[in-house]
C-alpha cells in the first residue's frame, strides 16, 4: 500500500507563484502513476494533472495547462505541482493520488490511494 503525504499550501494573493509537494512511500513506491486533484468549495474533486508510471505527463484542466508544470524527483516517488500566475479560481484543496494504472486517469475511482489533502487560498 502506497502512502502519501502532501505540503505546500497556503494562502496567496492572485498572481503569485506557489509549489506543492507530494511523498510517497511503501513497497515499489516509485512504480506508480502519481497525479494531483483538487475540490474548489462546493465542487467534485478534479483532475489536475498527472505523471504516469511510463513517465508520461497528462493534463486534465485546459485552465491550467499554461500556467501549472508538474513533475518527479530522481527517486520517481516525489511528486511536484509548480503553479504560477495563481487565479481565485485555484483556491481548493489539492489531494496527491497513486495508481498503478496509466489510463483513465481523470476518473478518481482510477485512484486507490490518496493523501489528505493541502489547500491553496487564493485571495485577490
Amino acid at each position: 500500500q502506497v502512502q502519501l503525504r502532501e505540503w505546500g499550501g497556503g494562502f496567496v494573493q492572485a498572481g503569485d507563484s506557489l509549489s506543492l509537494s507530494c511523498a510517497a512511500s511503501g513497497p515499489n513506491s516509485d512504480s506508480y502513476s502519481l497525479g494531483w486533484f483538487r475540490r474548489a468549495p462546493g465542487r467534485d474533486r478534479r483532475f489536475v494533472a498527472a505523471i504516469t508510471w511510463k513517465g508520461v505527463t497528462v493534463f486534465g484542466l485546459d485552465s491550467v495547462k499554461d500556467r501549472f508544470a508538474i513533475s518527479k524527483d530522481n527517486t520517481k516517488t516525489t511528486l511536484f505541482l509548480q503553479m504560477n500566475n495563481l487565479k481565485l479560481e485555484d483556491t481548493a484543496v489539492y489531494y496527491c493520488a497513486a495508481t498503478s494504472l496509466s489510463t483513465d486517469l481523470d476518473y478518481t475511482d482510477t485512484w486507490p490511494y490518496w493523501g489528505h489533502g493541502t489547500e491553496v487560498t487564493v485571495s485577490s
